[in-house]
């Protein structure tokens, strides 16, 4: 590893904004001059997706624009646009739409790229539970309810042996691609492991097979402001056809899990696997909503392929995932360490904690990878 590559593993994951606002604020000054939008932009930020993102308003409405950063932002984008205008045009969704947004320009070629889509109201879920923690039950239940309207409304229940491959190859594909410690020794391994857990587990189920949002947390839902009703689902980069429904309650509940304790997602996923069971109360929460599989090992199974599609996702739509040691370290590699442990392979590294020089270097046992 060259000094720039190890310089940028220790780097954060969305650059300070000290350094990158001014830059921002003139190339978002360019795209709204090429709409000719006569307001400026408001707020504009970069995300941890290669956007940057800024809001205009004008004529009594509001807009977001989205303008991508790299290649891999504007594949990102390309498909959010594609799974918008096939779900808004999806008569069996009915009323439900309204909770989409919609794409008023796309410009995805040349320097001044962007998506322009109407801005829905409320404000985003993870921001309003910042402020009120106590509404984490009620915003989950409200949350899974309605996403599974889009999953009834769309799925049908069959069984999926046929599938489990399609759900789980490709997205391996992306960590032994994009993640170095993936490619040989234990982090191979570690993904055979994990193939080889959720498609026995899997194999023979009846699940509901439909439009599944893909991404689907706090973060991606909108709350209106005072009674906290869910007013929007933005970001559908991630949305595929025919997903397995039940991975997006799966996702709230352990990406809600993470915001409320403070802990690295891959810590929250690393748990459930080592216990080979999902906390009551958030068993409770996806039994209530339907999307709980029965059985020895399914939990596991369950909440690796969630976490598998989830950084799988990240990894795809920017490089800056898998350029950040930390990380990998927190949300790959304590996972598949766990995984390794569980399957009996190798003993996990218990020690080290948080984020220190031992896990900056992806160290999951005992032994040196």
């Amino acid at each position: 590893m060259t000094f720039t590559e190890e310089l940028r593993g220790l780097l954060p994951l969305r650059p300070a904004g000290l350094l990158t606002r001014p830059v921002d604020a003139r190339a978002a000054r360019r795209l709204t001059d090429s709409l000719g939008a006569d307001g400026p932009p408001h707020r504009p930020r970069r995300t941890f997706s290669d956007l940057l993102v800024f809001q205009l308003d004008g004529g009594g409405s509001q807009a977001m624009v989205k303008h991508p950063r790299s290649a891999r932002a504007t594949a990102s984008l390309a498909h959010e646009c594609e799974a918008v205008r096939r779900l808004a045009l999806d008569e069996r969704l009915g009323a439900w739409r309204r909770l989409l947004p919609v794409v008023e320009e796309r410009r995805l070629e040349g320097p001044l790229s962007l998506v322009v889509e109407n801005r829905l109201p409320g404000a985003e879920a993870d921001a309003v539970l910042r402020r009120s923690p106590g509404l984490a039950r009620e915003v989950t239940e409200s949350a899974l309810a309605v996403i599974r309207e889009l999953h009834r409304a769309t799925g049908r229940t069959e069984e999926v042996t046929a599938r489990v491959a399609g759900w789980v190859e490709p997205r391996l594909a992306v960590l032994a691609e994009e993640v170095r410690w993936c490619r040989s020794g234990e982090g191979a391994r570690a993904l055979v492991a994990v193939r080889e857990l959720v498609e026995r587990e899997l194999a023979g189920r009846r699940l509901l097979v439909g439009w599944t949002h893909g991404d689907f947390h706090p973060g991606n839902v909108l709350l209106t402001q005072g009674r906290g009703t869910l007013s929007g689902v933005i970001d559908w980069a991630g949305a595929v056809p025919d997903g397995p429904s039940l991975l997006d309650c799966h996702t709230f509940v352990l990406t809600m899990r993470h915001q409320l304790t403070r802990r690295e997602f891959g810590d929250v996923v690393a748990d459930v696997v080592r216990r080979a069971a999902l906390l009551p109360e958030d068993r409770r929460l996806l039994a209530g909503a339907r999307a709980l599989v029965p059985g020895p090992g399914a939990e596991t199974a369950v909440t690796l392929l969630t976490w598998l599609w989830h950084v799988a996702g990240n990894l795809e739509k920017s490089a800056r995932y898998a350029r950040s040691n930390r990380w990998v370290a927190d949300n790959v590699v304590s996972v598949l360490g766990e995984v390794l442990a569980c399957e009996g392979e190798v003993p996990a590294d218990r020690g080290g904690g948080g984020g220190g020089p031992g896990r900056s270097q992806h160290t999951v046992s005992r032994r040196t990878p």
